[in-house]
């Protein structure tokens, strides 16, 4: 039998826990990332969230994104259909010389989110700033033609 598979039996005597089974699979792939890792340390790659504020204005809508350590080169706004689509691609290398031994560190961040906006905007008049690790975009809202009532016959 397999290590980490318990077989079921009729007699109930032996129970298979599948929270019991997830756990040694990760115990089992963070061993294997060690051991493939020259420096034994497990870095992944992942696409960070950043908070947001929202603030629905009279004239505007006001987004706030945190994003520190990006600069606003980096940084990819897009609004269509009264959705806003943020990217931003970081990449940092550090040099670092130690007795004996040269280090030379790479680090990529990914920071993505979109959402749909609370009010229909207009992308023409936008503007955004990146001051301090905080994104401020201020989109104005689309002016909203009266309804008319079509008659029936």
């Amino acid at each position: 039998m397999k290590q980490g598979i318990t077989r079921w039996t009729p007699s109930g005597m032996s129970k298979w826990d599948p929270f019991e089974e997830i756990s040694r699979m990760q115990e089992r792939l963070s061993q294997l990332f060690s051991e493939l890792s020259p420096s034994g340390e497990m870095k992944i790659l992942d696409t960070l969230s950043p908070m947001m504020d929202v603030q629905d204005k009279e004239k505007e809508i006001v987004v706030k994104a945190d994003m520190p350590g990006v600069d606003k080169k980096d940084v990819e706004i897009d609004i269509k259909n009264n959705m806003l689509y943020i990217n931003a691609n970081t990449h940092r290398e550090k040099d670092e010389e130690k007795e004996g031994y040269v280090m030379h560190e790479r680090a990529f961040s990914r920071f993505a989110r979109t959402f749909s906006l609370p009010a229909n905007v207009m992308a023409e008049g936008a503007k955004a700033k990146l001051e301090d690790g905080v994104l401020t975009i201020n989109i104005p809202k689309a002016e909203i033609e009266e309804k008319q009532k079509i008659l029936i016959e």
